[in-house]
């Protein structure tokens, strides 16, 4: 049986390793990896086996799940932000955190959303106007937020948007930069950085401290999300969860549950932009089921470019690009014995753009995504969410969601790219457009909408 000697290592610099190429060129240093079903690279000292083929990952994800962790870096580095929330526990709180909140994404439970998702999304899109330019991955983040605060925790967070989008972006810094660095200071000590995340925690904590103690007083099951983790019981001693705790999920839905559909969102429109013919077939496809109406969740199976065009801009795109994981115990991954201890990394990004599992892996084709083409793809070569127990709880409400944005916002207005752009990934916690993606909003009249759909 092959062990983990036998396992290629990218070469390096002395103490530093790949530290430097992790920290400012990650996408790049993904891809050289992925040249290789697993290798070796270097975090300062410390040494990181990268998993770049899906049977290795579905073996450490899936087959091994009980022999990982979340690694300490950003789970370490995120506690701050995310406390024991479902992203950073373990254990048996993190089994209690996920039972807590699994009923608030059922399928039944996410098809009462749609309407509201819809109508948030043409509300967003009234304050527009006719030939502005528009940063429309801000825009994405604003409708995101403001979705999931309706529907999750029945809020209205819009005005505060601003203020979120820039925490979390200082945030996301912080953790990043803290997991690339060479030396990192406790939290608490007085740094530059470290101010500045405390300065973007005490921004969040007071808008969601703020909402947790209104409902608190209302006292009313209104049947979302935070109704739901306020009034749950421990089924041994019957105790409620704490201010903190309720905080703690509340601030993992908020960031899981608008930034990386926003980042998603915003990379689709940058490659419709980019790729007109395209952008006609989906505008044709909602024409012809929407006639002009409002999208609903019926609506959905019928528009199946439109869901194809997301899924093959998050496979270019991935808003979660990189997981990390640490082996609790030896453990064996196909041929390779690990050790106890090993810190591994699952290479999304270089699975997604990998010419094994993908033909041309760098041209934007939606009819990889057709139903009939999905079934033939390698299986665990796309997984924009993770895979196995510990996939993304909101894994379906986020392509509900997406998909009904798509819709909506494609028979109403067409974004268009003044200049061909290539905008540049920003690989934080989650991958952004590094300074936004600015399009020019053309509204489309009745009859232009009635031409296409014929």
């Amino acid at each position: 049986m092959e062990n983990s000697a036998a396992i290629p290592t990218v070469p390096g610099l002395p103490l530093l390793g790949n530290l430097f190429q992790f920290r400012s060129h990650r996408l790049a240093l993904q891809r050289r990896l992925a040249e290789s079903d697993v290798a070796w690279f270097r975090m300062g000292p410390i040494p990181v086996l990268m998993l770049s083929s899906p049977e290795l990952v579905h073996a450490a994800l899936v087959d091994q799940v009980d022999a990982f962790v979340k690694s300490r870096g950003l789970s370490h580095f995120g506690r701050p932000l995310l406390g024991d929330g479902l992203l950073t526990s373990e254990g048996e709180v993190h089994k209690r955190n996920r039972k807590l909140l699994a009923p608030a994404f059922q399928h039944k439970r996410i098809a009462n959303y749609a309407e509201v998702m819809a109508a948030d999304t043409e509300r967003a899109l009234a304050a527009w106007s006719d030939g502005a330019t528009l940063d429309v991955a801000e825009e994405m983040m604003k409708l995101t937020l403001t979705i999931v605060g309706r529907t999750l925790f029945d809020a209205d967070v819009t005005a505060e948007s601003r203020v979120v989008s820039q925490a979390l972006t200082d945030a996301m810094e912080y953790m990043i930069d803290s997991v690339s660095s060479l030396v990192s200071f406790p939290y608490k000590w007085p740094t530059p950085r470290n101010r500045k995340m405390q300065r973007a925690i005490r921004a969040l904590d007071e808008i969601v401290y703020r909402i947790i103690r209104e409902r608190r007083a209302e006292n009313v099951d209104k049947g979302d999300v935070l109704s739901m983790l306020l009034l749950a019981r421990d089924e041994d001693d019957g105790a409620g969860l704490s201010d903190p705790q309720v905080r703690d999920e509340v601030m993992t839905l908020i960031l899981a549950g608008h930034e990386t559909t926003a980042n998603a969102l915003a990379w689709t429109w940058h490659l419709l932009a980019q790729h007109p013919e395209a952008y006609d077939r989906v505008q044709a496809e909602t024409d012809r089921v929407l006639a002009g109406r409002t999208p609903r969740m019926e609506d959905l199976p019928n528009l199946p470019y439109t869901l194809s065009v997301l899924k093959e801009a998050m496979r270019l795109y991935p808003p979660a690009y990189l997981m990390g994981r640490e082996a609790t115990r030896d453990v064996q991954l196909g041929p390779h014995l690990l050790k106890k201890g090993t810190i591994v990394m699952i290479n999304i990004f270089g699975l997604h753009h990998h010419a094994a599992y993908f033909t041309d892996p760098e041209r934007f084709d939606p009819d990889r995504f057709a139903p009939a083409a999905e079934k033939q793809l390698a299986k665990g070569a796309y997984m924009p969410f993770g895979a196995g127990p510990r996939i993304c709880i909101g894994n379906h409400f986020a392509m509900m969601e997406g998909h009904l944005i798509l819709a909506t916002l494609a028979q109403r207005v067409r974004f268009v790219a003044d200049a061909p752009a290539a905008i540049e990934p920003e690989p934080l916690v989650t991958l952004r457009p590094r300074g936004g993606v600015p399009l020019r909003v053309i509204l489309r009249r009745r009859q232009q909408r009635s031409t296409l759909a014929a």
